[in-house]
């Protein structure tokens, strides 16, 4: 895609995206909601027209030739869309027909795919009684029917708890060796992004802040992190001598509240003269930790905000609106 952009009246929800996805990757969006992720993800999948840009997929244009498109491509929204009181094997057979699969050759597709997503003993149940895990994997099966050479996953496994989250990430990389599928999936979960995708574009209000392997990421960002939580503010000392002498041989170093946080190559030997700065400004330390980098780190680094903390009130003001929903 090239300078995709797409707006909803005056306001920019994808702000001029450029990136290439690579055959057989498993490309990762990062963000929080809100960020673009899923309507990039619609207009991907021909649902919805960009305001401007240009986007292909195995060489066809989605504006121009979108029913080309589509049959190249598989689609797995956020909520799930398996009918629950259709057994597992009636929701693919009803998908293969959707698809215009033959009767014979869409036997043998749904064996084979029920196979790998492991509900070949649970195929004959009505989906009413399958777990959220089991649900979800049914509604990735039905996007793969017709063999499609580009999934796409918009948030796989939101609202699925780590276990059942981690048996998904099973299946996603047998997709993608079983089927040499390019996988193009959005998360806002750092460790999922970390664990499945061969790159990551983190993306904030329709921008994307960086394009890289979630390694190279870490890497850039510094082999060690040093967090030292002080009992006052320490903003007031970013000025000092010894803090701006520190901060010269550091990769990246953020004083806020009461909080330093050091990215560096050698955190070890910067312990000892951080601290006697500390000490001589003052300033008592209250804890102290050193680990490596994570993905949430590079992501604060981007935004300047934690994914998390961004979800959690997002999740509590949806779970507000759903309970006052019921009472009404």
């Amino acid at each position: 895609m090239t300078s995709l952009s797409k707006k909803f009246g005056s306001v920019f929800v994808i702000n001029d995206i450029t990136l290439q996805v690579k055959k057989n990757e498993i490309f990762g969006f990062l963000g929080p909601n809100g960020a673009g992720k899923s309507t990039t993800m619609m207009i991907l999948a021909t649902l919805l027209k960009p305001t401007s840009g240009i986007v292909t997929i195995n060489d066809f244009n989605i504006v121009s030739h979108p029913e080309k498109v589509r049959e190249h491509i598989g689609y797995v929204q956020q909520e799930i869309t398996v009918d629950e009181y259709l057994t597992g094997r009636e929701n693919l057979i009803l998908q293969s027909r959707l698809n215009h699969i033959p009767k014979n050759v869409a036997k043998e597709r749904i064996d084979e795919i029920l196979k790998l997503i492991e509900l070949e003993n649970k195929q004959n149940d009505l989906v009413i009684t399958y777990s959220g895990g089991m649900r979800k994997r049914l509604d990735i099966a039905g996007s793969l029917l017709h063999k499609p050479k580009v999934l796409f996953l918009d948030e796989p496994t939101v609202g699925l708890d780590i276990q059942t989250r981690k048996k998904i990430w099973e299946h996603i990389k047998k997709i993608r060796s079983n089927f040499k599928t390019t996988i193009f999936l959005s998360t806002h979960y750092m460790e999922e992004a970390d664990e499945l995708c061969d790159r990551i574009a983190i993306i904030e209000k329709g921008k994307i802040k960086v394009i890289d392997s979630p390694i190279t990421l870490k890497k850039n960002f510094g082999s060690e992190i040093l967090n030292i939580i002080t009992e006052t503010n320490i903003e007031s000392i970013k000025s000092a001598p010894e803090i701006v002498h520190i901060k010269k041989s550091v990769n990246e170093m953020i004083l806020k509240n009461k909080t330093i946080k050091i990215s560096s190559t050698n955190c070890t030997k910067i312990l000892p003269l951080l601290i006697k700065s500390l000490l001589k400004l003052e300033i008592e330390i209250d804890s102290i930790s050193m680990y490596p980098p994570t993905l949430n780190d590079v992501f604060i680094k981007y935004t300047g905000k934690t994914i998390d903390q961004e979800n959690v009130t997002y999740n509590m003001k949806r779970e507000y609106r759903r309970l006052r929903n019921i009472k009404k």
